[in-house]
């Protein structure tokens, strides 16, 4: 893993939108195409804002361009709690992205175990059998989750799927995500994670003993294309 510690948090996003950037310029040259799945909350937002804007939107080939999610909470995509309406307020109203380049994650009149088996045939019709994304985005909480990847959850033990649905219980909601082996997949990853509230767990993933139970982040792969954005805060320094 290449961890980046910034002084600002203007600075990573800037250099998190420079990624986006140069990561599509490089897949559409060699493929043409780039395919991503994205998170929500907000630091995503903030890199997404960003990527808005004229500097960006324009060096960048949106019609070549396919958005999936890296999970969602189960409720509808007008909600204030959806990562899908996230992304569109700030980032996919605003880019000419064809609309059949766009997966939400979430859908009307349909379970969520369902559903989660059709958007993994969305995702194998689009990525193919080995279903490698281009560049996966993620964030972590401050105990250690990522993606929808909770401490003490079965979701944390699948190795077949590629997406799943399952109830959340502490949240009282129904919560749908990628899992680790297809998040282990992809060309290149993202973390972004930053602030005090951050330190425990950071410290845990990176210098602690291995135990996703407690800590899935650790469920993700410390590899060469595995990126790491925080700041002196969530260090410690």
């Amino acid at each position: 893993m290449n961890i980046r510690i910034f002084d600002d948090l203007d600075t990573l996003y800037t250099e998190a939108a420079d990624l986006f950037a140069d990561l599509s310029e490089k897949s559409i040259r060699e493929k043409g195409r780039f395919t991503v799945a994205l998170s929500g909350g907000s630091s995503p937002k903030a890199i997404f804002k960003l990527l808005a804007t004229e500097e960006y939107a324009g060096r960048i080939e949106w019609d070549k361009i396919y958005f999936f999610w890296v999970d969602e909470r189960w409720v509808p995509l007008n909600d204030d709690k959806s990562n899908a309406r996230m992304t569109f307020e700030a980032l996919l109203d605003k880019v000419p992205v064809p609309e059949d380049h766009i997966f939400p994650m979430y859908k009307d009149n349909i379970l969520p175990e369902e559903y989660a088996r059709e958007y993994e045939s969305y995702i194998r019709n689009i990525l193919g059998k080995e279903g490698v994304f281009d560049f996966i985005l993620l964030g972590m909480g401050d105990d250690g989750h990522t993606a929808s990847l909770f401490p003490g959850e079965e979701i944390l033990n699948e190795k077949e799927k590629w997406v799943s649905a399952y109830y959340l219980k502490p949240q009282e909601m129904y919560r749908i995500t990628l899992t680790a082996p297809i998040i282990n997949k992809a060309e290149n990853i993202l973390a972004v994670a930053f602030g005090e509230s951050k330190r425990h767990a950071l410290h845990e993933i990176l210098k602690g003993a291995y135990n996703p139970e407690m800590y899935p982040m650790q469920l993700i792969e410390k590899k060469e294309n595995f990126l790491f954005f925080t700041d002196h805060q969530a260090m410690g320094k």
